[in-house]
């Protein structure tokens, strides 16, 4: 009976090792895509402007800052395997500030679609105070399901870490 219980937990494990494999291969060929084209769009940009423009306009340069927060999200996550959220709002702000200016520039007008976007940009801004004041106090503690090391003080486990137990 405990040869074969035995048995078991060997091909959990084993299951266990190929599943996160194939996760993590997927996420590295996704973010190498996503990276990838994220290049080739900044690039793209930068040739139209040299050649077809010949001038950055603020919308341009506000395009280039927005690939420029994707490929840093990219990077981070290549690195940390974590997603930061707070370029994703990083990267909405930035797009709302473009079709602000955007919006300026071609009506010159007020209306109350501006008060909308800069509306938006504030709620956005002060969602990113939220999330750094709540990393910062609480701090998100992501441990591996076999792991034997004990949670820090003060720490609970999360509700997949009790099902483990």
């Amino acid at each position: 009976m405990k040869a074969q219980h035995s048995k078991v937990e060997k091909i959990e494990t084993l299951l266990d090792r190929l599943g996160n494999l194939a996760v993590e291969s997927f996420h590295y060929i996704a973010l190498f895509i996503i990276g990838c084209m994220v290049i080739w769009s900044a690039g793209h940009t930068v040739i139209d402007i040299l050649t077809v423009k010949q001038y950055a306009t603020i919308d341009d340069i506000l395009l280039l800052f927005i690939y420029l927060e994707l490929g840093a999200m990219v990077g981070i996550y290549f690195k940390t395997n974590h997603m930061p959220v707070r370029f994703l709002i990083y990267i909405a702000i930035t797009a709302l500030t473009r079709l602000l200016i955007s919006d300026i520039q071609h009506d010159h007008k007020a209306d109350m679609d501006l008060v909308i976007i800069t509306g938006s940009i504030l709620i956005l801004a002060f969602a990113i105070l939220v999330v750094r004041f709540a990393s910062w106090n609480y701090p998100s503690v992501i441990r591996d399901k076999h792991s034997e090391k004990p949670l820090p003080p003060g720490k609970t486990p999360r509700p997949e870490d009790d099902e483990l137990a």
